[in-house]
């Protein structure tokens, strides 16, 4: 077998993956140092105490981040790409929060107090709003409107 060609094409695509994998990581972090600064109950405090509910939401956070992203990275035509919609999607699902606390007033207090039916619906929102931003970015029309 002639591994050549395959390796060839490793050798050749391993520094955009890495360049690629560490904007995408970056962004990543980034939004999620954004949420917990944005957010009035102290999440990581909470779960080091126990809390289950404030687990299940920031799971739900760190899952909701993390699908866009993916799709992003795999629908992207380069760096700049992955960084506008990259920063879009990821700041839609920080927004996606305040959205969950109009319709669960005290959202906040009640992760903190350990409300798992609160978490759970928080987590419920970020993950199937992740889902519809990730087809999103897969769109054709996306594709389009990238110049693709």
């Amino acid at each position: 077998m002639d591994f050549t060609a395959p390796i060839t094409a490793f050798v050749a695509g391993f520094p955009a993956f890495i360049v690629q994998l560490g904007v995408a990581l970056g962004l990543f972090i980034a939004s999620l140092i954004v949420y917990v600064l944005m957010t009035p109950h102290k999440e990581l405090a909470l779960i080091r105490a126990g809390n289950p509910s404030a687990s299940l939401a920031f799971g739900g956070v760190v899952v909701g981040l993390a699908i866009p992203l993916g799709s992003c990275l795999a629908h992207s035509f380069g760096v700049l790409d992955l960084l506008i919609w990259g920063v879009v999607t990821l700041l839609l699902q920080l927004i996606a929060f305040r959205f969950a606390d109009m319709f669960l007033r005290g959202l906040p207090r009640r992760i903190a107090e350990g409300d798992v039916a609160a978490a759970v619906f928080l987590m419920s929102v970020k993950i199937g709003l992740a889902l519809i931003l990730s087809g999103a970015v897969a769109d054709p029309n996306v594709a389009l409107m990238r110049g693709g």
